[in-house]
Parts: structure tokens; C-alpha cells; sequence
């Protein structure tokens, strides 16, 4: 009858060290994302200012900045889900280095102290994104891992532990560059 409550004994103390495990990662992933959410709210602040900056210079590139002027404002309403959320960074990050690229064309704005700091401080930010991204990758790849490997994954059925989705980049963006192309223009 020992035998029988210690065997008891053993397979909850399992049962609550494995859940509390998950729960530990699930967390962790969920921080690692909201320090994304938090460095893509100081890009989305300075955006305004990069736009400003740039407006009087940029003709040409009026509706790119009307679009980052829009997505900046669709994430920074509030109601996006996580997947919306990842999709729409990676769209502003593209636009955004769309404008530095462009920038080339504008030697007056090249040389714009205020230019050059915004510049500064929007490159710092996009590198804490991207530390903050493979932070989350790890997190959620280790979550993940736990949710999928056995024994814990017979925990994670039976609580509804559901895998995450990674940061990942999109099918046109994994593309190589034509650095060919970029010359003739």
C-alpha cells in the first residue's frame, strides 16, 4: 500500500513540476513578445518624426509615406492579434528601409543633422528588434520543444498548451537580392 501512495506521490509531483514547466516557457515566450511589442513602439514613435523629416525632401516617395503613416496607426490602435502583429512589422520594416534606401537620392537630406540623428536612432532601435526577435525565436522554440516532446507533451494535451508561432520573415524577403539591379538605378 506504501509502494502504491508513493508511486501516487511521484507521478503528481511530475504532473505539477511538468505543467508548471510549461507555464514557465509559455510566459517566457509571451515576454520575449511583449519586448518586441515595446521596441516596436519606439519605432512606431519616431516614424512621425522620420516622416516629417523626410515629407519636404521626398516628393516622389509621398505614398510610401502616407503607407508607413497608416501602418504605423493600425498598430498602434491596439486590436491586432499576435499573428497581425508580426505581419505588420515586418511590412513596416520594409517600408522603412525602403526610405533609407530612397534617401540616397537626397544629398540635402543626407546631410540634415536632424536626419542624421533620427537615422541613428531609428538603425539602434531596428537592432534592439531584432535582438528582441531571436530572443523570442529561442523562447518559443524551447516552449515549443516542451510542448512537442514527450513526456511533457502528454501534459501539454491535457491542459491545452498550443505551439506558438515563430518570427519569421516572408517567402519574398528570403529572396536574393538582384544587387545587380540596384546599380542601374
Amino acid at each position: 500500500m506504501i509502494a502504491v501512495y508513493i508511486i501516487l506521490g511521484v507521478l503528481v509531483l511530475w504532473l505539477a513540476l511538468s505543467y508548471n514547466g510549461l507555464v514557465g516557457k509559455r510566459n517566457e515566450a509571451d515576454k520575449a513578445f511583449a519586448s518586441i511589442d515595446t521596441m516596436a513602439k519606439k519605432r512606431y514613435d519616431l516614424i512621425p518624426n522620420l516622416v516629417a523629416t523626410v515629407q519636404q525632401y521626398m516628393q516622389h516617395e509621398r505614398q510610401t509615406l502616407t503607407d508607413i503613416t497608416e501602418m504605423r496607426a493600425r498598430a498602434t490602435s491596439g486590436n491586432l492579434s499576435d499573428e497581425e502583429k508580426i505581419e505588420l512589422d515586418s511590412k513596416i520594416s520594409k517600408a522603412v528601409s525602403g526610405i533609407m534606401v530612397a534617401v540616397e537620392n537626397y544629398p540635402d537630406l543626407k546631410a540634415s543633422n536632424n536626419f542624421m540623428q533620427l537615422q541613428g536612432s531609428l538603425n539602434e532601435v531596428e537592432e534592439q528588434l531584432s535582438a528582441a526577435r531571436r530572443f523570442y525565436n529561442a523562447a518559443v522554440t524551447d516552449y515549443n520543444n516542451a510542448v512537442q516532446m514527450v513526456p511533457s507533451n502528454i501534459i501539454a494535451s491535457m491542459f491545452n498548451f498550443k505551439l506558438k508561432k515563430l518570427f519569421e520573415i516572408s517567402e519574398k524577403e528570403r529572396q536574393n537580392v538582384d544587387v545587380k539591379s540596384l546599380f542601374k538605378s
